[in-house]
C-alpha cells in the first residue's frame, strides 16, 4: 500500500515546455529591431550634441576673455617732446652714476617739467592726455641715459585712460577725435605693454600690473603643495595599507569624506580663527594663504590617493613579500610608485580648485592694495583671482580689459601647472595588460 503511493508521486519537477525559436524575419521583430536602433542612434546623437555644448561654451569663453583682454596687453604711447635745458630740473648729471639717484631724481621736479611740456606740446591741460604715471617714464629715461639733460628729447610716455580706450576704438568720439589728429602727426602709437607682466597694482589703469598677485599666487601654491601633498600621501597609506578596520578610522574616513565636500568659505574661517587668531601668522601673507588653502586640498589628495592605492594589484604585494621586502619597502617601493600616477591626478584636481579660491583667501585679509611684489612667503601679498575680484569692482572703464587679460593669464597658470602635473603623471604611470 504504501509502496504504490509513494510510486504515484511525481519525482522532480515537470519538465518546461521548449520554446520555439524566435522568427527575427517577422515584421513585429524587424520594427522591434529598428526601434532599438533608432534608440541607439538618438543616445549617441544626444552624446555628441552633449560634447559639442561643452565644447561651444568653451569656445564662447575662451574667445570672449581673448577679444576682451587682449587689449590689456597692449599700451598706447604719446611721443613727448620734451626740452630738458629748459625745463628747470634741479639736478646734477653727475648724481646720476652712484647709489642716489633715485633719491637725486625723486626731488629734481621731472613731474611738474613732464606736464609743461605736455601743455606746451598739445595745448591747454595737455597733462590731462596723459598716464598719472607718464613722469615716472620720463624719470626712468632720464636715469638711463643722463646725456637727455643736455639736450632736448622725445620720451615715449604712457596716454591717459580715455586717449587709450580711444586708440583701441573703445572711447568717446570727443577722445576718438583727438587720437585721429595725433595719429595724422604721428604723435601716438600702439604697442605691446610689458609693465603689464612686471609690474604690480595701481590706482590707474595704465600702470597696473600682474606681477605681484601672480608671485603671490605662486607662492602661495607652493606652501600649498609643499604641505598638502605629502601629508595627503601619507595619510592615505596609512589609512589603506597600516590602519586597523574599526569604528575610529571609520569615522575619520566620513569626516574626510565631508570635508572634501565644505565650502571653502569655512576654511576661510577656520584659517582666521587658527593662523592668525590663534598663532599670530603676518596676516595676508602667502604663507598664511597656503596653509589655509592645504587644508581644502588635502581631502581631496587624501580621497585620490585611496582609490589609486587600492588599484594597485594585490599579486605586487605578494611578490613582493615572496622576494623578503619588509612591509614598509613593499609600500615605498612598489605600492606607491604604482599608485602615483592616481595620486597626481587628485593633486591635479585639488590644486586647481585652490588656484581659483577666493573667499577663503579674502577672509585672511589677501585683499590688501599691493603696490610691491612680495619677496618671501611672510611678506603681504595678493593672488590672481582676488585681483582680478578687485578689478572688475573698479568703476573706471579701463579696469574691464585689465581684468579679462588677467584672467587670460590666470588660464596660462592653470594650464602650465596641470601640463607640468599631467606629464609626471604619464611618465609615472603603469598600464596592466
Amino acid at each position: 500500500m504504501t509502496d504504490s503511493l509513494v510510486a504515484g508521486l511525481p519525482t522532480g519537477p515537470a519538465p518546461l515546455p521548449e520554446r520555439a525559436p524566435t522568427d527575427w524575419r517577422t515584421q513585429a521583430m524587424q520594427a522591434r529591431i529598428r526601434k532599438r536602433y533608432a534608440a541607439e542612434r538618438r543616445f549617441r546623437l544626444l552624446g555628441l550634441m552633449a560634447v559639442v555644448m561643452s565644447a561651444g561654451f568653451l569656445a564662447f569663453l575662451l574667445i570672449t576673455m581673448l577679444i576682451n583682454g587682449l587689449g590689456g596687453f597692449s599700451q598706447t604711447e604719446l611721443k613727448l617732446r620734451i626740452d630738458f635745458p629748459r625745463a628747470g630740473l634741479t639736478i646734477d648729471p653727475a648724481r646720476l652714476s652712484g647709489p642716489g639717484a633715485d633719491f637725486a631724481l625723486a626731488a629734481a621736479g621731472i613731474e611738474r617739467a613732464t606736464d609743461a611740456a605736455a601743455n606746451a606740446q598739445f595745448g591747454a591741460e595737455g597733462y590731462k592726455l596723459l598716464s598719472d604715471g607718464a613722469w615716472l617714464r620720463v624719470r626712468a629715461a632720464v636715469k638711463a641715459d643722463p646725456s637727455l639733460l643736455r639736450h632736448a628729447a622725445i620720451v615715449p610716455v604712457p596716454a591717459s585712460d580715455a586717449i587709450d580706450l580711444a586708440a583701441k576704438s573703445e572711447g568717446s568720439p570727443a577722445a576718438e577725435a583727438i587720437v585721429t589728429r595725433m595719429k595724422a602727426q604721428g604723435l601716438i602709437s600702439t604697442r605691446f605693454n610689458p609693465n603689464f607682466l612686471t609690474s604690480a597694482d595701481s590706482t590707474d589703469p595704465t600702470m597696473v600690473g600682474i606681477w605681484g598677485a601672480l608671485k603671490g599666487s605662486l607662492f602661495t601654491m607652493v606652501v600649498t603643495l609643499l604641505i598638502a601633498f605629502p601629508v595627503g600621501v601619507l595619510s592615505a597609506l596609512y589609512l589603506e595599507e597600516y590602519a586597523p578596520k574599526n569604528r575610529w578610522t571609520d569615522l575619520i574616513e566620513v569626516s574626510i569624506n565631508n570635508l572634501a565636500a565644505v565650502p571653502s568659505i569655512i576654511f576661510g574661517l577656520l584659517g582666521l580663527a587658527v593662523f592668525l587668531g590663534t598663532f599670530g601668522l603676518p596676516r595676508s601673507a602667502a604663507l598664511v594663504g597656503g596653509l589655509t588653502l592645504a587644508l581644502m586640498t588635502m581631502p581631496v589628495i587624501v580621497i585620490a590617493g585611496r582609490n589609486a592605492i587600492k588599484s594597485v594589484p594585490p599579486s605586487i604585494r605578494d611578490a613582493a613579500l615572496a622576494v623578503g621586502a619588509s612591509p614598509i619597502q613593499v609600500v615605498f617601493h612598489h605600492v606607491l610608485p604604482l599608485a602615483l600616477p592616481g595620486i597626481l591626478t587628485g593633486t591635479i584636481i585639488g590644486m586647481a580648485r585652490a588656484l581659483g579660491e577666493t573667499a577663503p583667501l579674502l577672509m585672511i585679509g589677501m585683499r590688501a592694495f599691493m603696490v610691491a611684489p612680495p619677496d618671501r612667503i611672510t611678506d603681504p601679498a595678493t593672488v590672481l583671482p582676488v585681483q582680478i575680484f578687485l578689478w572688475s569692482d573698479q568703476v573706471n572703464r579701463g579696469f574691464v580689459e585689465k581684468t579679462s587679460a588677467a584672467i587670460i593669464v590666470l588660464l596660462v597658470f592653470l594650464l602650465a601647472m596641470n601640463g607640468l602635473a599631467i606629464y609626471l603623471r604619464n611618465r609615472f604611470e603603469t598600464r596592466w595588460s
